[in-house]
């Protein structure tokens, strides 16, 4: 049996395709300079598993720049032409999910990397920092348990994107849901900035200000055009 795939007619055009698509691509490309040029300056010899903080560095900017592109392009082929489920039929949302998590779970590895490498380069008081960061991951663990009790990993994958169950479903409104319809942007990112504050890493906070404003370039750009056609 198909699986109820979503081929919306608005989001079939080529214009649709690439609408806000280069603008998020030069956002991306502008942060990413951005942050290496700020971030390179405060590297030194340290390093983390084997890796110096400069190569750590260098993977977190790649890992949240094709992170984005992917996701942006997937979307926008998905809604338009279902193409991960003309090719992977009912096995579309685990192909990508594949894709996806991995890339997902670096975003917070990369930053912690970076930080073991970099810390204490970092111009604020231990203590302090320390007290902030755990302050910063009392919403940021909320808001994870809000998206696997409420919200669920299919639809933080994009499920709205593949099957037409998941648009009907609505908006969530519990948990961190209860307080913002966008909690994983808005909340679940702080546990990146709790991670570079609590090892008071110069170069993990400049890399986790870059994650959360390309995140919300995504959004705007893309992710908000394609849930007002869905919703």
């Amino acid at each position: 049996m198909e699986p109820d795939k979503i081929i919306i007619e608005e989001a079939s055009s080529l214009n649709y395709l690439f609408k806000g698509q280069f603008i998020h691509l030069v956002f991306q490309i502008i942060i990413a300079a951005i942050t290496w040029f700020l971030a390179e300056t405060a590297l030194s010899q340290g390093s983390w598993l084997g890796q110096s903080d400069r190569t750590w560095l260098i993977l977190g900017i790649m890992v949240f720049f094709f992170h984005q592109i992917i996701v942006a392009l997937v979307f926008r082929l998905q809604l338009g032409q279902a193409l991960f489920t003309r090719l992977f039929g009912r096995l579309d949302l685990l192909v990508w999910g594949i894709i996806f998590f991995p890339f997902l779970a670096a975003r917070p590895f990369t930053v912690m990397a970076l930080a073991r490498a970099s810390q204490n380069t970092l111009n604020i008081n231990l203590f302090f920092a320390r007290f902030l960061a755990i302050l910063l991951i009392i919403p940021a663990g909320y808001t994870l348990w809000s998206v696997l009790r409420y919200f669920g990993l299919i639809r933080a994958l994009g499920g709205d994107h593949f099957r037409v169950k998941y648009r009907k479903m609505g908006l969530v409104k519990e948990g961190a849901f209860k307080y913002t319809d966008n909690a994983m942007y808005q909340f679940a990112f702080l546990l990146l900035w709790a991670i570079a504050l609590y090892f008071r890493s110069y170069p993990a906070l400049l890399l986790t200000i870059s994650q959360h404003l390309s995140i919300w370039s995504l959004y705007y750009c893309i992710e908000k055009p394609d849930l007002d056609l869905l919703y």
